[in-house]
């Protein structure tokens, strides 16, 4: 997307429709719309955009208020983005089961999140959104009843749909349900539109709540209840436990063709094979609504195009099922290619180390630098570090935790880059303790050694009692392991040590 915009919220919208070319039949044609072309991710941005600037043009919110909202997820990161550019302060409830990515960004994005029982499933966090909106004065936005989402669908997604298939036939239209803005917004310009478009939804095959034909249990327009149909199931987003006033519309004036159940693995597979075989990096909702559109694609007449709505990206599903075959570790395939050439190895000498390299000087001003600072009785705790380093930060996180006061001696900072003052001084620790690594910690001028020769200390109790010795104060920290502050890469055998 080219061009100058005046905000953010400018870019929601206009989203790709990609032709799928290596998977599903080769008499048809399927494409996707891919919502994750979103600047939030997915296509919420668009529901959160227009269901916030709907409540601004009403008068419902007011300058300020807070806004809040049951989610799953993506509805909390696109309405943490808007209120974000507009002002808002924005509290999201959600079951403590969705993914912990969509929790970090809403946090990371400024909104407060607040989880809820996974056992009390999508109508207990749309219940806390309530409970907490009435005594707090606060903006619900209502999203699975409210008109302004499939409205803002009406206008944006569907045009978009219209003109990119414009002169050409576009047979059927895959979407998921989760909302059902897009249902209901997108179907019903179709309906108008493009009458002879097949609008097929899918569900997940084991909680057929819309194929169930069972009606909501409602009282005063609110859901009471789970549908008696809704089972767990792998879709994130997609159907909650209860059927949505939207669905429900959409359901009553026959927007829906037909209803395709669809297998969690199924979704997962397909997930993973876009990604793989088209390029396309979608979530497990994105993977379900294309193997819906695969079911479709096996029965169409030859020449059909199917469209379907992949809703968001792949990077919000890092915890969950999705990527659980996915190592973090190398493979053995991968070991092995590492092994066809003999250096930059772990299991051979490094090559920058493979020639011996003359030790450099050290000078008297660094040595008196070093000498300084490691007896410093004003400042007994010294680490020399580096400003971004994994391991230093690591041993900064376990002073924080404790409330160590600690002088850090940042030797790639700016205040030590000069004439390599900074350099100068690592020579000198170098020629004093022996050690080439960052972190070097120091207490009362005592050598306790890099990040894990400190964090062994701390566990064996040694570190506490030189602290104590020192005059350094510090809180209890009883039953923590070090460790546990180590890069999270390293976790699995930072807790094996």
């Amino acid at each position: 997307m080219a061009g100058r915009y005046n905000s953010i919220l400018e870019t929601v919208g206009r989203t790709p429709i990609v032709k799928i070319n290596r998977l599903g039949p080769a008499n048809v044609n399927i494409f996707a719309k891919l919502e994750a072309f979103n600047p939030m991710g997915s296509v919420k941005d668009r529901l959160a955009l227009g269901v916030i600037e709907a409540a601004e043009r009403s008068g419902a919110l007011k300058p300020g208020q807070t806004v809040v909202e049951a989610t799953s997820g993506n509805t909390g990161i696109g309405l943490a983005m808007v209120c974000a550019q507009k002002g808002y302060p924005l509290v999201v409830t959600m079951a403590e089961n969705f993914s912990v990515e969509r929790r970090r960004l809403m946090r990371f994005l400024g909104a407060k999140v607040v989880l809820t029982p996974a056992s009390e499933k999508g109508t207990g966090m749309l219940a806390k959104a309530v409970e907490l909106a009435e005594p707090h004065g606060w903006f619900l936005c209502r999203q699975f009843e409210n008109e302004a989402n499939p409205d803002f669908h009406s206008r944006t997604t569907a045009p978009e749909i219209l003109t990119d298939f414009e002169g050409d036939r576009l047979d059927y239209w895959v979407s998921g349900f989760g909302t059902a803005g897009t249902l209901k917004g997108v179907g019903r310009v179709l309906r108008q539109e493009r009458p002879e478009t097949k609008i097929v939804v899918c569900e997940p095959d084991n909680s057929q709540i819309l194929g169930s034909g069972i009606a909501q249990e409602r009282r005063d327009g609110n859901v009471t209840a789970s549908h008696p149909y809704f089972r767990p199931h792998l879709m994130q987003g997609w159907s909650p436990d209860f059927i949505p006033k939207l669905a429900e519309d959409a359901v009553a004036t026959e927007l829906i063709d037909e209803l395709v159940p669809i297998n969690g693995k199924d979704a997962l597979r397909l997930s993973r094979e876009l990604a793989q075989q088209e390029g396309i990096f979608t979530g497990i909702s994105g993977g379900a609504t294309f193997a819906g559109a695969l079911q479709v694609a096996e029965r169409a007449p030859a020449g059909a195009n199917i469209l379907c709505m992949l809703p968001d990206t792949g990077e919000r599903y890092l915890s969950t099922a999705l990527f659980a075959d996915i190592s973090a570790d190398m493979t053995e395939q991968e070991i092995e290619i590492s092994q066809s050439t003999p250096h930059f190895r772990f299991d051979a000498t490094p090559a920058s180390v493979a020639k011996p390299v003359a030790a450099p000087t050290v000078t008297p001003e660094a040595a008196a630098f070093l000498e300084e600072a490691v007896t410093d009785l004003r400042q007994p705790v010294v680490m020399f570090a580096l400003e971004w380093c994994e391991f230093c930060d690591s041993v900064r996180k376990l002073f924080d935790r404790i409330g160590v006061q600690f002088r850090s001696v940042d030797l790639d900072s700016v205040e030590y880059q000069q004439g390599n003052w900074g350099g100068q001084i690592r020579t000198a620790l170098l020629a004093r303790i022996g050690s080439p690594t960052i972190p070097q910690i120091f207490v009362g001028g005592e050598y306790i050694g890099g990040c894990t020769e400190t964090f062994d200390a701390f566990n064996a109790g040694r570190l506490q009692k030189l602290l104590r010795a020192n005059g350094v104060a510090f809180t209890d920290a009883k039953g923590v392991n070090a460790y546990t502050f180590l890069p999270p890469w390293l976790h699995p055998r930072g807790a094996a040590a």
